[in-house]
């Protein structure tokens, strides 16, 4: 077996990258892992070589502290690679198969599955409907930010990419459609984007900018992109988005100066939990004030597509409400106005052919949208104190050199 080194949680504010377990078709115990999934067997399950694997603003959050993830996970939850091994139960998936890992460990049998909520399924996780790798409360199974990975229910969960040259030659575009791209266009989708419409998107982090780049793929006629970084700012503006600085003033009133009227057709929450405030209290975390804001930008009748991450435990939070996802939402504003609300994780499988399609046909570069910036393995600390401090780019690791290669 080979060495396996992975990036690991070690507490509030640190990750490392050291020496793991080389994956086998069990389900170890370990830090995260449900005791109820220690022992299960993978039978069904495919070995990955990683070669590209994202840093994602979901685990950000774990490293900042504010969810209950235990020191010792291995992280990562983007993941793209070559398999090198199966189980003895996969029948399609091949040696040698160059695929994309939606971030949904699904299991392809249960209701939730068979109807296309992959984000929600019953079978893999022992607490609670879905679950991913390398995340916490999501059963346990062990992340991809690795040289090495198991993927369970291969032949269900991976994408293979039809050619193999030419997915390397569009490699960090294809390494999006793992969770930022699916994600960002569900958002979009949920929120009822289409020919002509006008979109807010809250956050300009990966995931808006990716949402934005859906917003114009599904047709929407202008974009509005609200942050409070200027770097961010400015690469949503770099492929056609209006940019609104909300440090200094509420979206609504930018909102109108740009399109006459402080409404639009559809709303996304790319922001989540960590939400700050606008205007006078931007350095203040408000929670509630993008779901807020949303619902009074979205106009009557419309929708908020909501792929901004909430949690039931954030031992970080401002208020002892808001440590469990208690949360003080105008509900009744946006019942008034007779809002849809779409929330939860992306079912990355309803979205990721198709997107693929996309952009081996180059319809779409989101890899440009997005930044998308390849770093060696051992350089993922880094990456991550970057990306915590605002830096305008998509981190995408590199464990065996084969982005550089690439590149």
């Amino acid at each position: 077996m080979p060495d396996n080194k992975a990036v690991v949680y070690q507490g509030p504010g640190t990750v490392e990258v050291q020496g793991v377990a080389y994956p086998e078709f069990e389900l170890k115990d370990g830090p995260g892992v449900n005791p109820a999934n220690v022992g299960r067997k993978v039978p069904h399950g495919a070995i990955l070589k990683a070669v590209a694997t994202n840093i994602c603003g979901s685990d950000q959050h774990m490293v900042r502290g504010r969810t209950t993830a235990p020191k010792g996970l291995t992280l990562g939850h983007e993941i793209t690679g070559e398999v090198i091994e199966t189980g003895p139960d996969v029948e399609f998936v091949k040696v040698g198969d160059l695929c994309s890992v939606p971030f949904n460990i699904a299991c392809g049998r249960c209701r939730n599955c068979k109807e296309g909520k992959t984000g929600v399924c019953e079978n893999v996780n022992p607490d609670r409907a879905g679950s991913a790798y390398g995340y916490v409360d999501m059963g346990g199974w062990v992340g991809g930010q690795a040289q090495y990975v198991l993927v369970p229910y291969a032949d269900w969960n991976l994408l293979k990419f039809p050619d193999k040259d030419q997915a390397m030659e569009k490699i960090l575009d294809l390494a999006m459609l793992s969770d930022i791209f699916p994600t960002g266009y569900h958002g979009c989708v949920s929120a009822g984007v289409t020919t002509g419409s006008t979109v807010y998107i809250a956050g300009a982090g990966p995931v808006g900018l990716a949402a934005a780049t859906s917003a114009y793929l599904l047709g929407a006629a202008v974009v509005i992109v609200g942050d409070l970084n200027k770097e961010r700012l400015d690469q949503a503006r770099s492929f056609g988005c209006e940019a609104i600085d909300v440090s200094q003033g509420e979206p609504k009133d930018q909102i109108e100066q740009l399109l006459g009227a402080p409404e639009v057709d559809c709303g996304v929450d790319a922001v989540g939990f960590e939400a700050r405030g606008h205007g006078a209290e931007a350095e203040k975390e408000h929670p509630a004030t993008v779901l807020n804001s949303l619902m009074e930008v979205t106009r009557a009748g419309g929708a908020l597509g909501i792929p901004g991450l909430y949690v039931t435990g954030d031992p970080g939070a401002a208020d002892e409400a808001a440590k469990v996802g208690s949360l003080s939402i105008r509900l009744g504003l946006g019942w008034a106005k007779s809002h849809a609300f779409v929330t939860g994780q992306c079912p990355v499988m309803r979205y990721n052919r198709k997107l693929m399609m996309a952009i081996l046909h180059d319809r779409v570069q989101i890899a440009k949208a997005v930044n998308a910036t390849p770093i060696p393995l051992d350089q993922a600390p880094q990456g991550y104190q970057e990306f915590d401090k605002g830096a305008a780019r998509k981190y995408v690791l590199d464990p065996h050199g084969m982005l550089a290669k690439a590149g």
